[in-house]
């Protein structure tokens, strides 16, 4: 009978099994026939296993597949929004990787390369200062968070005040978010028009000032005075009830 052709398993393969085979025999689990269970179907250790972030290969906007699904995972646990985990690094996830970039204080290129594999590794995320529920805008990190028992849930990419002189009806002004503790006092369930563009579901917390969604949202501010978010997170923030009217807003 001829010997059957045995072939290397592919190299993430081949490193996830090694991995669940040393766990295994730690735990004096690692009888034979398990072993080869585990060689064989790799996403039955999974549960085992940390989340692999020591790659080495970057992950980018367009990528798929399941370390793309992986980092999602891992970006959820830390609070870093994502939506639903899909293995599709599309703008969602780019916004996620901004926020995480932020908080490590590292390149906001919404790349995931070595420094952010590190940054999600050790688990950063940024802390509150609200003692109790609020929203958070961090305009120096430029992020938002949310906040409940003082202890961060969420963290969003966002993008305030440019610093800019812009006009409007006639009128100089300078794109500023100020500072200080607000609570939201109105809101507008649609496309809100205004002068210098329409918002997507604002909640106003300062005059004309809102947190609101907006279909580009980069990593710097950019804005006229309001937070803009990705209209997705926008939506999660309406249903989630932490916008809700009378709501605190702190902007530091």
């Amino acid at each position: 009978m001829a010997t059957p052709e045995v072939r290397p398993l592919p190299r993430r393969t081949a490193r996830i099994a090694a991995l669940a085979l040393s766990a295994l025999a730690v735990t004096g689990f690692a009888a034979p026939a398990q072993a080869a269970t585990v060689a064989g179907a790799p996403s039955s250790v999974a549960a085992i296993l940390p989340i692999d972030l020591g790659g080495s290969e970057l992950l980018n906007r367009g990528d798929s597949g399941p370390e793309v699904r992986e980092l999602q995972e891992r970006l959820n646990e830390l609070g870093y929004w994502t939506g639903t985990p899909d293995g599709l690094f599309q703008d969602l996830t780019v916004q996620a990787v901004y926020a995480v970039q932020k908080a490590a204080g590292i390149d906001r290129d919404g790349v995931v390369g070595p420094q952010t594999r590190k940054a999600l590794r050790e688990g950063v995320r940024p802390e509150a200062t609200a003692s109790g529920e609020a929203i958070e805008i961090d305009l120096e990190r430029q992020l938002l968070l949310v906040v409940s028992d003082g202890r961060v849930e969420q963290v969003f990419n966002t993008s305030t005040g440019s610093g800019e002189t812009y006009e409007s009806r006639g009128r100089q002004s300078v794109a500023v978010t100020p500072t200080g503790a607000y609570t939201v006092f109105r809101e507008v369930d649609a496309w809100d028009p205004g002068p210098l563009g329409a918002l997507y579901r604002p909640k106003y917390f300062n005059g004309g000032i809102a947190i609101h969604g907006y279909p580009s949202v980069p990593p710097y501010p950019a804005s006229h005075g309001c937070a803009r978010v990705s209209t997705p997170a926008m939506d999660w923030l309406w249903e989630s009830g932490h916008l809700d009217h009378g709501k605190t807003v702190i902007v530091r």
